[in-house]
């Protein structure tokens, strides 16, 4: 995800022009790929080759949660085994905020660390790229918001993520949040990608329900954003449609049966892919409004971008028919013979089914009328700074998306009713069941 590549130029110069060169620039530039461990029992793989890289000192970054349910432990024996002392950071929260990252750097430096591995979430991965980063140069987190503003790159980092939904053990960027002026900040960096990752997914058969729908939505976002983009190669754009299609068929199995580790390593894989095509075609315009949202109220990233997700892509669709279609056909919602709008129409429906099938909201409790304008404007500038959006907002656009998310009258709840959702189930796999039935999903 190359942010802040465009940043006050496309006031001066154009957003369009700007855009397109921008969009030379991440065709060209080297991006890394992590080397990938997937399966059963991989995180005690990716500590045997850490342990045996030499290190001096890991820091190991994770959350209580995981801490506390002994996640870590086949990691932590493989290391020990290799002789490779580690330090654990487990201090991590929601949105890796600033603070939380000041102090993960004081614990790198104090223990001497020289490597790190992130075992968890997309908030634990991406603050322990930027715990990284920000001991290597001896600079404030919040000084290196933007690209590249780091001299030097971090240590080595190695990602355990224990979610399939933020793609961040392969992404160029992360993701941290300033809580003092609401507002999340993107740091990015090529050296900022992981030098190996472990795709267990044993470790999210644990998983509520929830965080699996969110996440696996969020995956979801990543791919079809890429795609749709002006960005998108030949790869990413395979990469992309790889995931949707795993995603629609796996995401509706991890939801309903945690414990399928089957569907739990399709979804890693599926975010794994999704974040490999968004971290050089970019996302767009349900990202720039998630953010604020996450931002604002601490919305889950993933939920955030999981009710936007059907509003944005209608909003889009005069301007991508053909890619709509497209991705209907990889999502097998419907049949080669049908027209490209119809196939559109039905990806659409798809999405708003497929969402609903996995309990996830219309509306956004938090929301508050009152905040709309504030939070379009700030959407709206992060679109149009940094995205390769199909369709650009306007204010008004944005506010009257926002809108149509706000809560109901007080007797409405965040959950989708039950005889609802059990209707809403049933359509992603009926879909499916024309060509090849199979039910919507993402990483």
């Amino acid at each position: 995800m190359i942010l802040n590549l465009i940043g006050d130029r496309a006031l001066a110069v154009g957003l369009p022009a700007v855009k397109r060169a921008a969009g030379v620039v991440t065709r060209l530039l080297p991006i890394p790929q992590p080397t990938l461990l997937v399966g059963p029992g991989s995180s005690a793989r990716l500590g045997q080759a850490v342990g045996g890289f030499g290190h001096h000192h890991v820091l190991i970054v994770t959350d209580q949660i995981i801490s506390g349910l002994g996640l870590l432990k086949p990691l932590a024996d493989a290391l020990a085994a290799g002789g490779t002392p580690f330090t654990v950071f487990d201090e991590v929260t929601a949105d890796a905020p600033i603070p939380v990252i000041e102090k993960g750097v004081e614990v790198f430096t104090a223990a001497g660390c020289d490597a790190i591995v992130a075992f968890g979430g997309g908030s634990v991965l991406d603050a322990a790229k930027v715990i990284g980063l920000a001991a290597a140069n001896g600079r404030p987190p919040r000084s290196l918001v933007g690209y590249f503003r780091g001299l030097r790159g971090p240590a080595p980092i190695y990602a355990v993520p224990t979610t399939a939904g933020t793609g961040s053990e392969v992404t160029v960027a992360a993701v941290i949040s300033d809580p003092e002026n609401e507002r999340k900040l993107v740091v990015a960096d090529t050296r900022l990608v992981p030098k190996m990752a472990a795709l267990d997914p044993a470790l999210m058969t644990g998983l509520p329900p929830a965080v699996t729908a969110a996440t696996g939505m969020d995956a979801l976002t990543h791919a079809v954003e890429a795609y749709i983009g002006y960005w998108g190669t030949g790869y990413t754009d395979q990469m992309a449609l790889s995931a949707v299609a795993m995603i629609y068929e796996a995401l509706p199995l991890a939801y309903n049966d945690g414990a399928n580790l089957a569907a739990r390593e399709k979804m890693a894989l599926a975010s794994t892919y999704a974040g490999l095509a968004f971290t050089r075609a970019n996302v767009g315009n349900v990202h720039a409004i998630a953010h604020q949202l996450g931002g604002k109220y601490h919305t889950p990233h993933g939920l955030a971008n999981a009710i936007m997700l059907p509003h944005v892509l209608r909003f889009s669709a005069p301007e991508i028919t053909a890619r709509l279609a497209a991705l209907g056909l990889r999502a097998r919602v419907g049949n080669e013979g049908e027209s490209e709008s119809e196939l559109a129409d039905r990806f659409l429906d798809s999405v708003e089914a497929l969402a609903a099938s996995v309990g996830i909201p219309r509306q956004l409790d938090a929301l508050r009328d009152r905040d709309i304008p504030a939070l379009a404007e700030a959407a709206c500038w992060e679109a149009d700074t940094n995205y390769p959006v199909p369709r650009r907002m306007t204010q008004d656009e944005c506010e009257a998306m926002l809108r149509a998310v706000l809560p109901r009258e007080p007797q409405a709840k965040h959950t989708v009713p039950v005889k609802k959702a059990a209707r809403r189930k049933a359509a992603p796999a009926a879909a499916a069941k024309r060509p090849r039935r199979k039910s919507a999903k993402a990483k």
